[in-house]
């Protein structure tokens, strides 16, 4: 009998996994999509049917390029930043010095920061009479509008969200390390290779799954970017700051328009899905041929 219900056994242990993507994935998935045919502006408790309506409104609104123009800057300023750099700490690291469990800690400190915390720390230090300012005037320069100037707004919150993030990919990079064989590494030093040879050679090479996929969780984060936005510049000035959850947050709980704000999601699960496909078939496509 034991053997006749063994194979349903599987089942089982995916079954707790299943119940959670269904409720927190799949459920909330299909009534955003339900929710976006709907036109919630005059009355959010009798929503009058609108088609795709709120997909055409979408993409004939300005601010809603602009707002996708934020977040592809967000990203594409973060993730070069958040893939690179990380692995040069972590690759000093790495190596055989004194104090490095130390160098750790303070490296790894900003990712247990709770990013509210942060993002209320920085906005002290961005403000008008605030520390930067301080160390800018005391060269010369006239006081910076760190997050009341649109040219310098976005970048200020991007530097919130790499502060944070550093620790946390540089021990995702530790990780991936320490499986790359030494003997590599030893053949390297009987050639004679040099420090970043050797790592050009060896290290690259070994953990570029790992490099993809730091990638890959960094953009989608950088797209889903919100409690900094929030909590610093609510989207200003002049929507300068403002990006496509932020804008999501906006229209659907100070606006009301839930139809319209679901329409948003739906296409901001699609570019998110793009961009996992994107890393799947260009970096990670071997592990799925048979």
């Amino acid at each position: 009998m034991f053997k006749y219900y063994g194979k349903y056994v599987p089942y089982l242990f995916l079954l707790p996994a299943a119940v959670i993507l269904l409720v927190f994935f799949f459920i909330p998935f299909f009534q955003t999509v339900w929710l976006s045919f709907f036109d919630y502006s005059s009355s959010i408790y009798i929503p009058n049917p609108a088609g795709l309506d709120n997909y055409i409104k979408l993409f004939h609104s300005p601010i809603f390029y602009k707002v996708m123009w934020n977040t592809f800057l967000y990203l594409f300023i973060a993730v070069p930043i958040l893939a690179i750099f990380p692995l040069f700490i972590a690759i000093l690291i790495n190596q055989k010095i004194r104090g490095v469990t130390l160098y750790k800690i303070l490296i790894y400190l900003p990712v247990i920061v709770s990013i509210v915390v942060a993002a209320i720390a920085f906005k002290w230090l961005y403000a008008d009479q605030g520390i930067l300012n301080y160390i800018v005037t005391k060269f010369g320069f006239q006081p910076i509008g760190w997050l009341t100037d649109p040219n310098w707004a976005l970048l200020s919150v991007v530097i919130v969200t790499i502060w944070k993030g550093i620790g946390y990919y540089m021990i995702i990079y530790l990780a991936a390390l320490m499986s790359v064989p030494k003997e590599l590494y030893e053949a390297c030093d009987i050639d004679g290779a040099s420090f970043l040879r050797k790592h050009l050679t060896v290290t690259i090479p070994h953990i570029m799954p790992t490099i993809a996929l730091v990638t890959t969780i960094s953009a989608i984060s950088a797209m889903k970017v919100f409690a900094e936005i929030y909590v610093m510049t609510k989207g200003g000035p002049l929507n300068s700051s403002k990006t496509i959850v932020y804008y999501i947050y906006e229209r659907a709980f100070e606006n009301l328009d839930l139809g319209y704000a679901s329409a948003m999601a739906v296409v901001l699960l699609i570019i998110v899905m793009i961009f996992s496909l994107i890393n799947i078939f260009c970096f990670e496509r071997k592990k799925y041929d048979l």
